[in-house]
């Protein structure tokens, strides 16, 4: 992809998904494919996205709340139903990570991501 396409890429993910839209633009500048609202057996994700053999699920949060050991759980438990590596967003300064769901994220795997 030409540069001039990642940007209107960017732009469209962003007027469409909002949030969600930004973070997954961050992606696809990142030079990942990009499912958004992706459906596993477990629920939805925010959305899915692949580059090569990697395959990552990712959650965004938003706004305020506290980021617990259930968050790490469902994303662990969707990830792992479609075989991808779990990753968790984390979108502002809104979100506050309480130390059970950092132990909780190393244990099972899930990469903790904060976008600005």
């Amino acid at each position: 992809m030409t540069l001039a396409e990642i940007v209107f890429e960017k732009k469209k993910l962003y007027q469409r998904y909002g949030v969600e839209g930004y973070v997954a633009g961050r992606y696809v500048e990142a030079g990942y494919n990009v499912t958004m609202k992706f459906a596993t057996p477990k629920g939805a994700v925010s959305f899915v996205a692949r580059r090569g053999q990697e395959l990552l699920a990712v959650d965004v949060l938003n706004g305020s709340v506290r980021v617990t050991k259930e968050h790490v759980d469902t994303i662990a438990e969707k990830a792992s139903s479609i075989g991808a590596k779990p990753v968790l967003a984390l979108y502002g300064s809104g979100p506050r990570l309480g130390e059970d769901a950092k132990k909780a994220a190393s244990e099972k795997g899930v990469a903790l991501r904060r976008f600005r």
